[in-house]
């Protein structure tokens, strides 16, 4: 079985209950394969990082392989602001959040209710330069853990969503990006766009950022926020003190 999310968002659990850990979220647009499937819950796997939770099986719509291949080969179209509207025939207005996937928008056999879309779109690979504009979107967006939009958002989840807008493709936990891209050996080696990771006292990778110029770095913790990076870590000017300690700088671009 297939589905793709015909809603503005949905949670991905980590268990099949209410309850459970909000482990990320599906975005409108995004489509994905059913691993597992009941009346009430379906265990999904993402197409495009491959990522495994539990989502509710009455919040998606079911789709047929082909069209799930079909969507898989589709170039990637991505509402590019922080809210916009989808809207149909009957005068239905949903709004959708930013990095909504609108690539099913064009295939009938999948768009059953003849939603349309007018606003702004972002498609294909933009210049590295244009990541640390489209992270001062997310600016201010409040921590969230397992989220993935402008009104709620982890720190891979941030990462993995201004790369993906800008045509970039990154893996979901701050854990699993820290596998990918070439290792720096310093931060003056480093330039705006490159990921910085942090990690415990157990040496487990638990936090994600990414660098700007003059040794400032962009991530969400409490909120997506602006704070100063040295070769230690995270420097919380207000709390003045390091908050984050420095593991590994990546160029993955």
């Amino acid at each position: 079985m297939f589905g793709v999310c015909n809603l503005a968002n949905i949670p991905l659990r980590l268990e099949p209950s209410d309850r459970s850990e909000l482990v990320s979220q599906v975005l409108f647009g995004e489509h994905f394969t059913v691993l597992e499937h009941n009346p009430k819950w379906s265990k999904i796997q993402l197409a495009y990082d491959g990522y495994e939770g539990w989502i509710d099986s009455k919040q998606f719509q079911e789709i047929t392989e082909n069209q799930f291949q079909q969507l898989s080969k589709d170039s990637i179209v991505l509402n590019n602001d922080l809210i916009e509207y989808i809207t149909s025939p009957d005068n239905l207005l949903m709004p959708i959040p930013l990095g909504a996937s609108l690539s099913f928008l064009n295939h009938e056999a999948i768009n059953t209710e003849n939603f349309f879309f007018e606003g702004l779109k972002t498609s294909g690979i933009k210049p590295k330069s244009n990541l640390i504009n489209t992270a001062f979107m997310y600016l201010h967006t409040p921590y969230l853990w397992g989220g993935k939009t402008p009104f709620g958002i982890d720190c891979s989840g941030f990462t993995q969503m201004v790369y993906k807008l800008n045509g970039y493709k990154l893996l979901r936990d701050a854990s699993q990006q820290a596998n990918q891209g070439e290792a720096l050996s310093f931060i003056e080696e480093s330039e705006p766009g490159d990921l910085a990771f942090f990690d415990n006292e157990e040496g487990n990778i638990i936090h994600v950022g990414i660098i700007m110029e003059d040794n400032y770095i962009i991530h969400a913790s409490g909120k997506v926020r602006i704070d100063r990076l040295d070769h230690l870590g995270i420097y919380n000017a207000q709390l003045n003190r390091h908050t984050h300690k420095l593991r590994v700088i990546k160029k993955v671009i």
